[in-house]
């Protein structure tokens, strides 16, 4: 699957070090790389459907500061959807209200109907980036209904419902930016951590430094964070997703439609 990556803090941090530990990563994650930085409440975003390591565009980015208060990163084993840059992490999308939704995931969607109906609309083919069309459709539901724009602790009330939702029988593993609020959510043992200290709030799927108060996330709950403190924390859902046979052969089928594809 993939490994996802933010950093969270009150002040603009530079990050170089612990994207470079990342991005190495990709030797097992070849199928893309993606990075998000807000800057003057704009997120730029620039995203590959190449391994990160093999990137001359990622290099250069690297060999200068990266510095910003919120910073998304990820890196692909495709899963869903064809290795292209539309699929690759992360996507953006706005609500009816013009606020920009980001997001990146790691993990499958093995059983949600609801999210078949945007296969038409995306402009990839991956799950991920239809669970961000379906959070938007239940934010733009919720203000039409309202007359007037979420607050944040709405937001986070609505996140939490989609998230117990989606996390049945699914690898949920997401981290989601709505400009105000990062929500961060893991439904799997031993694929989510994160640091605490005087820099900010760091988490990605396995510890980037040899710091030894990295700490699991805890399953099954979402977090809000702001500045690098946790704001919000939702009750915990029942839906720890155990990876089965079933899950693997599922996936090994699809990575085999990979590798034929290259070999044609």
């Amino acid at each position: 699957m993939c490994e996802i990556f933010c950093f969270n803090s009150n002040t603009p941090k530079q990050i170089n070090e612990c994207l470079q530990c990342f991005y190495n990563h990709s030797e097992e994650h070849p199928h893309g790389w993606g990075l998000a930085t807000m800057q003057s409440d704009e997120f730029v975003i620039d995203k590959e459907p190449v391994k990160a390591t093999c990137s001359q565009h990622l290099k250069d980015i690297l060999s200068h500061p990266v510095v910003g208060k919120n910073v998304f990163a990820h890196i692909r084993l495709a899963t869903v959807g064809e290795i292209i840059s539309p699929n690759c992490h992360p996507f953006i999308e706005a609500d009816d209200n013009n606020r920009s939704w980001m997001l990146i995931h790691n993990g499958t969607i093995f059983d949600f109907p609801n999210l078949d109906k945007y296969r038409d609309k995306e402009n990839g083919d991956t799950d991920s980036e239809r669970i961000l069309l379906y959070i938007i459709d239940k934010i733009n539901e919720f203000e039409q209904a309202k007359g007037a724009p979420s607050t944040i602790k709405e937001r986070f009330s609505i996140l939490t419902e989609i998230v117990s939702e989606l996390s049945k029988n699914n690898k949920l593993n997401l981290m989601i930016y709505d400009g105000d609020l990062t929500y961060i959510h893991s439904n799997m043992r031993g694929t989510l951590y994160y640091l605490k200290n005087e820099e900010g709030f760091l988490v990605a799927s396995t510890p980037l430094t040899d710091d030894e108060n990295w700490k699991e996330v805890e399953l099954n709950k979402l977090f809000g964070l702001i500045d690098g403190n946790i704001i919000f924390e939702s009750a915990e859902h029942d839906n720890e997703f155990i990876q089965t046979a079933e899950h693997e052969k599922v996936l090994e089928e699809f990575l085999k439609t990979l590798k034929d594809e290259n070999n044609d």
